[in-house]
């Protein structure tokens, strides 16, 4: 009998990790889901000694500060620093000493948004906020220490948690009228899809190291997303398209951050949904 594969997931309470959590009882795979209360990624021996004693084939990192606006502020950027950039250099090299593999996660916001096609894994980074230069910092990390699998996706979203639609899905039932920006562009991501493609990344049997992109196909607006939104939901509420100069935000957001997925795609043999259908999916799952 072939033995089960143990996975480490840290940051098991967010989205992805929340979507994860869906295969806990997929035959073959054993998983230990952790949060910042059962393991603290801010302590490099705390990291070593959980590794050492689970002893993981793989190490899945949904562990992130993702409050975009708030890691500006001064007094913010060293936890996002910590969580973002050190922590995963404490588990890359952890997974290094301890023969883990780590699939990292990672952003769209690593890019400026100044590119007119979809980005490449190889290409330029220039990221415009403290979020997106620690996330880049912590790439750098994971590929200093091992030959990790760094996945970079954007605009996330799904039952769980706080993110776009839930929000939208909210305030359209409040309000007559909403004001959404209609001048950023990028690829809606339904997390329950991207953890079943990193699932299948580790039932394939196949490691191939290296960064790859992985959002929904299609592309769009928030706009535009959140017009898929009221139609889905059939909501009279208003929805007025705005520049993102009419909304203002600590952080500068990337205009353009389309993802090219080709890498994924190929490599591991990875089918990708339309972001359109996979937001119906969600939207059931949200009744």
């Amino acid at each position: 009998m072939e033995s089960s594969v143990k996975i480490l997931v840290t940051g098991s309470n967010g989205q992805l990790g929340s979507e994860l959590r869906q295969y806990a009882h997929t035959p073959g795979l054993v998983f230990d889901f952790t949060d910042r209360s059962t393991l603290h990624l801010d302590t490099e021996a705390a990291v070593s000694d959980y590794i050492e004693r689970l002893q993981p084939q793989y190490v899945i990192n949904c562990a992130a500060y993702t409050a975009v606006d708030k890691a500006e502020q001064p007094e913010a950027q060293a936890e996002a620093e910590s969580i973002n950039a050190d922590a995963v250099g404490y588990l890359a090299k952890a997974c290094a000493t301890y023969g883990a593999k780590l699939i990292h996660i990672s952003t769209d916001y690593v890019f400026d948004g100044t590119a007119s096609r979809p980005y490449r894994p190889s290409d330029p980074v220039n990221p415009l906020s403290v979020y997106g230069a620690t996330k880049l910092k912590g790439e750098i990390l994971a590929g200093q220490y091992t030959d990790a699998v760094i996945i970079r996706t954007a605009w996330v979203y799904s039952a769980f948690g706080k993110n776009f639609v839930k929000t939208m899905v909210r305030l359209m039932s409040e309000k007559p009228a909403i004001n959404v920006v209609a001048d950023q562009y990028g690829s809606p991501t339904y997390a329950a899809d991207l953890a079943a493609a990193i699932i299948h990344i580790v039932q394939s049997g196949k490691w191939a190291p290296g960064i790859y992109h992985y959002t929904n196909e299609g592309q769009t607006s928030w706009y535009g997303f959140a017009m898929a939104i009221r139609e889905l939901t059939n909501s009279p509420c208003e929805v007025n398209p705005i520049p993102s100069a009419a909304y203002p935000t600590p952080a500068r957001r990337p205009g353009y951050s389309v993802l090219d997925k080709s890498d994924i795609k190929q490599t591991y043999d990875i089918i990708i949904p339309d972001w359109k259908d996979s937001l119906k999916k969600c939207m059931r799952t949200l009744g």
